[in-house]
Parts: C-alpha cells; sequence; structure tokens
C-alpha cells in the first residue's frame, strides 16, 4: 500500500466513523517501574563495596574501575541526566580506595559526556568515546578498555547495562545491569 493509498484509506475509516482497535504494547515489552529497575541495579552492585576491599588488599598499580554511561553511571530512561545511585556509590567509595574511575561510552562526544557524569556527581579520572573507525558499541567499549590498560591501568571492574559493555576482555570482574534483553538501551 502506498502512503497516499494508506492516508486515504485510514480518512474514509475515520469518516465513516468505524473504530479501529488500538495497538496496544506488549506486556512482555513493557519496562519495569523507575523503583523496580533502582531496586535490580542495588542487586547487582550488593557485592561491590566488599569486592572493592578485597582487590585492594590484593594490590597492584593504578588500579580502576571502567563505567559505561547510559542506563549505568546515569539514569538515562528513568531520569535522564541524574546519577544512578548504586553505580555512584560504587564509584566514590572506588575513588576513596585509590582506584581511578574511568568511563567507556559510545556517546559521540567526550567533553560532553565528561560533564554529564561529573555534572552527576561522579569522579572522572578518564573519559573514552566512539571513535570514527570503530564497527559498533562493542567495539568501542574494547577498544576504551584496551586504551586504558595500555596507558598502566589495571580494569578491576566493569560496569554495564548491556552485553556490548562487557564483550571482550581487559577486565577482572564484570557487574551486569538488567537491560531487560535488550529493551533498556
Amino acid at each position: 500500500m502506498t502512503s497516499t493509498t494508506r492516508t486515504t484509506f485510514f480518512a474514509v475509516i475515520a469518516l465513516a466513523g468505524i473504530a479501529l482497535p488500538a495497538q496496544a504494547a506488549r506486556a512482555d515489552d513493557a519496562l519495569p517501574s523507575h523503583q523496580q529497575w533502582l531496586s535490580d541495579v542495588a542487586a547487582v552492585m550488593q557485592d561491590g563495596p566488599a569486592y572493592l576491599d578485597d582487590r585492594k588488599s590484593r594490590g597492584g598499580d593504578k588500579l580502576a574501575i571502567v563505567l559505561d554511561i547510559d542506563n549505568t553511571a546515569l539514569q538515562t530512561h528513568y531520569d535522564p541526566g541524574r546519577a544512578t545511585p548504586p553505580v555512584l556509590e560504587f564509584a566514590r567509595q572506588a575513588k576513596s580506595k585509590g582506584f581511578s574511575v574511568l568511563f567507556a561510552s559510545y556517546r559521540p562526544e567526550a567533553e560532553s559526556a565528561r560533564w554529564a557524569v561529573s555534572g552527576a556527581g561522579y569522579p572522572v579520572d578518564g573519559m573514552c568515546v566512539r571513535s570514527v573507525g570503530d564497527s559498533g558499541k562493542a567495539a568501542t567499549k574494547q577498544r576504551c578498555r584496551r586504551q586504558y590498560t595500555e596507558q598502566g591501568y589495571t580494569i578491576t571492574a566493569n560496569v554495564g547495562n548491556r552485553s556490548t559493555d562487557l564483550e571482550g576482555g581487559n577486565y577482572e570482574k564484570g557487574y551486569k545491569l538488567p537491560d531487560y534483553d535488550g529493551r533498556l538501551s
């Protein structure tokens, strides 16, 4: 059906007063409530403080954590621009224990990304974003972690909500936040 034919069809239906059923969102497509998401994130991050203590006690040079930004460090879907409390607390604890707080994001611009997370309260020791040559989200995240390790960082924890945030390597422990089968990007 062409665009013109489709428009004419719906105009005739509307003029005739014929009601068409609304397309309801499938129940399995709905995201959980904001509070449920925060609870799910807190459950994943629950062992973060103990892990940081344990990892710090084992020593190492330039210990660091890496955070994704959207729907990880920031509540991009639920409360844009605001920090995700369990992740912010993890970052602050890491910083207080001497870890560097680094970011790996598919955002296109480093300065605006740095401004967004620092404005939400995060310490920022490094920001790595998408590059023209990256083939996708996973490639960006892997390149960023590789660059950080080449700079001498030991990435002790990597936090993200998408599988692409955790693909590859160059980190010791991953924290996979909920993305609800890819529905929360």
